[in-house]
């Protein structure tokens, strides 16, 4: 039996929970998968996979072995970029998440850190907070960049790196003529973008969490007109409907060749949410990951963060 491809299915079958979908993602068939996690059972002389006609979970001996295969597969990957770097040039993949509203922010690093690393295969993946906070503990993510406001009640399972602060606007269609690129209105206050039909992202992200409070603290309810976990279907909402959208800056940047639309400062209060990168505490960090860290603290970052913070109206 080979021990590290057994491990490695027994973690894509948990990630996937269906025996086709994890033997598809590992490049083998159904069958050879499950002839492995038989063997592994044998091997421990434990059931790992609770059995019936669907797959049913882990069993308890399961999710400790479940625990170790992951450890196994991240020393492997450690082991690996170790070997195939050198300090001048690492290589390997680097697996970071975003919540929606920074993916722009941890697009442009993974493009910086590409260029000064030719030899690393970044990989940047939106999802919602409470999914970079799972998938950085059981060591799918290596690096993530979110609201570090959430990290206080995570009993320092988490260290951050303070990156900027979120300040958020108002988006509508512009009326009038449409201009060549976004125009940049007025100030508006929270109670008054609260009067409007908005397209919003579901309750599970936390950008919604903070724009509901914004409007509870202005005695406005939260009664979205649409709802979407997508940024890009926010958008293409107010291009093309009747709706407007609460956004941050980052975002509003990335939108500014639109010059049907319209973006208000946000006033009364003035909310600015940290965001920042995190990490889990522990985690020995691999080639890559040492190199994304020398990059935060490069000059060339920081000077690419007060642009992109200049434009974002962070």
């Amino acid at each position: 039996m080979n021990l590290l491809a057994a491990m490695r299915y027994l973690v894509a079958l948990d990630k996937h929970r269906h025996f086709g979908r994890a033997a598809q993602a590992c490049h083998i068939t159904q069958p050879a998968l499950s002839n492995a996690l038989r063997a592994l059972e044998d091997e421990f002389g434990v059931g790992i996979i609770k059995r019936s006609r669907i797959y049913g979970g882990l069993t308890h001996e399961g999710e400790v072995v479940l625990d170790t295969a992951r450890r196994m597969l991240r020393e492997v990957e450690l082991l690996t970029q170790e070997l195939e770097s050198t300090a001048e040039s690492p290589r390997g993949a680097l697996r970071m998440g975003a919540v929606p509203t920074a993916m722009p922010l941890l697009t442009v690093f993974a493009a910086m850190l590409r260029r000064l690393h030719p030899g690393l295969v970044p990989t940047v993946l939106a999802m919602s907070s409470p999914d970079i906070e799972a998938q950085l503990e059981d060591l799918s993510l290596d690096l993530a960049l979110g609201y570090t406001e959430r990290l206080a009640g995570e009993g320092g399972r988490f260290r951050s790196w303070p990156q900027a602060r979120e300040r958020y606007y108002f988006l509508r269609r512009q009326s009038g003529e449409a201009g060549k690129t976004l125009r940049y209105g007025a100030p508006m206050t929270w109670a008054e973008a609260g009067t409007y039909p908005l397209c919003q992202l579901t309750p599970d992200m936390h950008n919604r969490t903070i724009i509901d409070g914004a409007l509870a603290s202005v005695g406005m309810p939260s009664a979205p007109a649409l709802e979407t976990n997508s940024l890009l279907a926010v958008t293409f909402a107010v291009l093309v409907g009747d709706v407007c959208a609460i956004l941050p800056g980052d975002m509003i940047a990335a939108v500014r060749g639109q010059g049907e639309l319209e973006a208000l400062p946000l006033v009364e209060p003035d909310i600015r949410t940290p965001i920042g990168f995190i990490a889990l505490v522990g985690d020995r960090p691999s080639r890559a990951v040492q190199a994304a860290l020398r990059l935060m603290a490069a000059p060339e970052w920081g000077a690419a963060l007060e642009r992109h913070a200049g434009e974002a109206g962070f």
